[in-house]
């Protein structure tokens, strides 16, 4: 009999939308971005699915910088400051900060800014520069060191970029992600930290500052789940702890120190549960989950390179699988006509994958 993980999911092309080779998408609310070399171009999300419609506006992303739709316009996070652009391109406010750590060949900022559900608010991580006589993290610029400490979560007015509110993170991140809750009463902050893996925070935003109702560790955040205050985890076998190291689903009531309910995602691979020792290989590197709508979470994996008969059969081809965003379990995996490539949920229920003409628009039947 086949097991659920194993049960055939047809995937429904709706369409296929032009694009560039290479070229990633965002989506916040009513508004799509498209990311390609070096420019952002911010559309109406229904007319960019119907294809051959024309940007809302079109800025250049500075080397180092990541940006998301902002109304007509678009929020830029970069190597030494925060910026929103209307959509001729011109500045409406910029907010500077310490340069972010990294290189060569230059500083990098972590991730875009994350816009609130209804517009009217930003956050985003910069770092901050240590107190003189605390120990910081030292990195060299140009040859220069400068000493870091914890980083700061921002939470800036959209309209003036007035700083609302700030809150430092126990995090010197290199990856961030960030989520809004869909009633944008809360947001999920996970910051990856190199030899110290993710940190994730729930935040509530309130008049008097961002206050911190919980979070958990090693486990990046996926979504919230609309309509209640349960967010979705996934954690990935990482090396940084051999005995325990996972990949797994987790779902979190941000009143619980643990998570409310877990799923070993080896099920999926057909290996045995519990702690893979990475250093050996397994068949699968689990990449990443996104939540569709309030029912379904996409998991992506892929085979890991000389992993087996199967890797190799399956040339790298991704594997997707829908899982029950409830129980966590699977409810199949996911079969499409055409190769895919990155998924971009779009909060419906459907996603975008991208491919070498553009980006495909699937369904479920």
């Amino acid at each position: 009999m086949t097991s659920p993980a194993e049960a055939p999911i047809d995937a429904v092309l709706v369409g296929t939308v032009d694009a560039a080779p290479g070229s990633a998408a965002v989506v916040v609310g009513a508004r799509l971005a498209v990311r390609h070399a070096g420019r952002l171009e911010v559309y109406d999300t229904g007319a960019f699915l119907r294809g051959g419609a024309a940007p809302r506006c079109a800025v250049d992303v500075p080397p180092g910088a990541d940006g998301a739709p902002l109304g007509d316009g678009a929020v830029l996070a970069g190597p030494t400051c925060v910026r929103a652009l209307d959509r001729t391109g011109s500045v409406r406010w910029e907010v500077p900060h310490p340069t972010w750590q990294g290189g060569p060949p230059h500083p990098q900022a972590p991730d875009a800014p994350a816009v609130s559900p209804d517009g009217t608010l930003v956050s985003v991580v910069v770092p901050a520069l240590a107190e003189p006589k605390s120990n910081g993290t030292r990195v060299r610029h140009d040859g220069e060191g400068t000493r870091y400490g914890r980083d700061v979560l921002l939470l800036l007015d959209a309209a003036t970029g007035r700083i609302r509110a700030a809150r430092p993170v126990n995090s010197r991140a290199s990856v961030v992600t960030q989520r809004w809750h869909p009633d944008g009463s809360l947001l999920a902050l996970s910051c990856w930290t190199a030899w110290y893996s993710w940190s994730t925070w729930w935040i509530e935003p309130r008049r008097d500052g961002l206050h911190i109702r919980g979070g958990t560790r090693m486990r990046e955040v996926i979504g919230f789940v609309a309509g209640s205050a349960r967010a979705l985890t996934l954690r990935r076998a990482e090396l940084l702890a051999p005995e325990d190291d996972r990949d797994e689903l987790a779902a979190h009531d941000i009143s619980a120190d643990e998570p409310v309910a877990v799923y070993d995602l080896a099920a999926l691979a057909g290996r045995p549960v519990g702690p893979v020792d990475v250093r050996e290989g397994s068949d699968e590197v689990f990449e990443d989950a996104h939540l569709l709508d309030g029912e379904h979470v996409l998991v992506t994996a892929r085979p890991r390179p000389g992993a087996g008969a199967r890797a190799q059969a399956g040339a790298g081809a991704p594997r997707h699988w829908l899982c029950d965003a409830a129980t966590l379990r699977p409810v199949g995996r996911l079969r499409y006509p055409v190769p895919v490539g990155r998924v971009t949920p779009l909060g419906d229920g459907s996603w975008l994958t991208d491919g070498p003409r553009g980006f495909h628009h699937w369904s479920l039947s």
